[in-house]
């Protein structure tokens, strides 16, 4: 993703900072995922890995990155408190 618009990015909730998930992090989150179980902010359970993602500063928030475009709707975002081995 580009630095710029990454510099420019921000939870659409709390305003906070993204930066990139880092490998380890995505890693945890897809383990959780495919051991089924991990819902989204709205709800909706998360059915499939994830390629890519961005993680609120605070490591509290992940959002998607399909096809290298950020999803920062609130109700896509996934809450990393349901993980119980997710790094911050």
């Amino acid at each position: 993703m580009d630095k710029r618009l990454l510099e420019l990015l921000c939870c659409p909730v709390s305003k906070r900072p993204l930066r990139p998930i880092s490998r380890e992090q995505l890693r945890a989150l897809n383990a959780a995922i495919g051991a089924g179980g991990v819902v989204r902010v709205g709800g909706e359970a998360v059915a499939a890995t994830l390629a890519d993602a961005l993680v609120r500063e605070d490591g509290q928030v992940v959002y998607p990155v399909d096809d290298g475009i950020p999803v920062l709707l609130a109700e896509e975002a996934i809450g990393t408190t349901q993980l119980a081995d997710f790094p911050r």
